[in-house]
């Protein structure tokens, strides 16, 4: 007779056969990896130091957020019915009365306003942007137009600039429909963020606010609604890494649903262009909720790390001076300013950012960096692991592929 406890020995051990060194395991494919997308295309991916900007892509998205948009597409939905359900999830995660998730923060300013000028109203709603018998004007502060502001104007309305408090009260007609605040603009207005929006409830006057990348900090995602903003925009693939086509719409519930009236799902509105899909309403949730149980006192630590590694390399550069430096507003988050002696270094900023942008691996600025006139900013939260050494390493083979020291040396 079989001895029992060997025999369920021996069932054990077969059932772990995976184990065993002489295993034999299934073939696996030992042929090269594919060529990425990108490769198959022809175009250079980069290392992103520049941050979450548009024209790279935005934001990296965490895995999770990934996994998230592939789990949405794999399944049919009715979006009036997620977008209610997600809109009601972000609500209460942000504490506000109601959110809509948008095809980006430009998205938000288009249908924020159609909230405002047409409603709920299927005949103002299917009629826009000619706004014949609706409420049209948007107030402003001359400081606070921006090339973002033709989102609003694509409603039909029409700006009206003001500067002073006065100026803003003697502005307002029957035909004003918002107020709008350009949240980086606000040290450059003589209305401060909380004056403004107090003056809105004051006038009864919907007032909307851009901030579309003023995170950190995170407190910001309940701070305009709580000092009186009635619609609030941020952009979904910044700070929060979602989706790069989305974005947030934050506010009071009457005009988030009339903001979804005037967009997507629905085809006749202005808004219809800024189609939103499931895989961007899923991710768009998924990063938020992300961003909101991210350790932000670890995740600053770490760039203020990055931003040390790449410094403590190139002040090792004759001629060479690094800072860190934390923007208020916007991206306001560690990053380095790099300046360096032009008579040690014959390098212009443009310089520069063709030597990185022409070389490998392809490294990528903020905007505008070339015409920089004294330096340029290295910003560190997009660095995926490890390429804060490869930042250092080119940027040093730059600054030495100028320097007058090394050439005179060769020579």
């Amino acid at each position: 007779m079989v001895d029992r406890r060997l025999f369920l020995q021996f069932v054990g051990a077969l059932t772990s056969w995976r184990n065993w060194p002489f295993a034999v395991h299934p073939t696996r494919d030992e042929s090269p990896p594919a060529p990425s997308i990108y490769a198959e295309l022809g175009v250079r991916p980069c290392i992103n130091a520049a941050g979450g900007y548009t024209d790279l892509g935005g934001a990296l998205m965490p895995e999770e957020v990934v996994e998230a948009m592939r789990e949405a597409s794999r399944h049919s939905v009715r979006i009036t019915e997620l977008q209610e359900a997600v809109g009601k999830r972000i609500a209460s995660m942000v504490g506000c009365q109601a959110a809509l998730v948008t095809a980006g923060c430009a998205s938000s300013l288009n249908l924020a306003t159609a909230a405002c000028v047409a409603g709920n109203d299927p005949q103002k709603i299917g009629r826009l942007p000619n706004t014949t018998g609706m409420t049209d004007e948007v107030i402003v502060q001359k400081t606070h137009r921006f090339e973002y502001d033709h989102a609003i104007r694509n409603v039909g309305v029409k700006l009206i600039e003001i500067e002073t408090r006065e100026e803003l009260k003697a502005a307002v007609t029957d035909r004003t429909a918002m107020l709008f605040f350009l949240n980086a603009a606000d040290a450059k207005g003589r209305i401060r963020r909380e004056e403004f929006a107090q003056l809105g409830n004051a006038l009864k006057i919907p007032t909307l606010i851009d901030a579309a990348a003023d995170l950190p900090p995170v407190e910001n995602l309940s701070l305009f609604p709580r000092i009186g903003y009635d619609l609030i925009c941020f952009s979904g693939g910044k700070s929060l890494r979602g989706p790069q086509c989305s974005g947030l719409l934050l506010g009071k519930k009457e005009l988030i649903e009339a903001a979804f009236l005037n967009g997507p799902p629905h085809s006749d509105t202005v808004g219809r262009v800024s189609k939103v899909g499931k895989e961007e309403i899923v991710g768009m949730y998924r990063a938020l909720d992300l961003f909101l149980r991210t350790d932000h006192a670890a995740e600053w630590a770490e760039w203020e790390r990055r931003v040390a590694l790449i410094s403590r390399r190139l002040s090792l550069i004759p001629g060479v001076r690094t800072d860190m430096v934390v923007p208020e507003i916007p991206h306001h988050r560690p990053q380095l300013k790099v300046q360096w002696d032009k008579q040690r270094i014959s390098l212009s900023p443009k310089d520069v950012v063709h030597l990185l942008r022409s070389g490998n691996p392809r490294i990528e600025l903020p905007p505008g960096s070339e015409e920089s006139p004294d330096g340029l900013d290295v910003a560190v939260w997009m660095l995926r692991a490890n390429e804060d050494t490869i930042v250092a390493r080119r940027f040093s083979e730059v600054f030495m592929q100028g320097s007058k020291d090394e050439h005179d040396r060769a020579n």
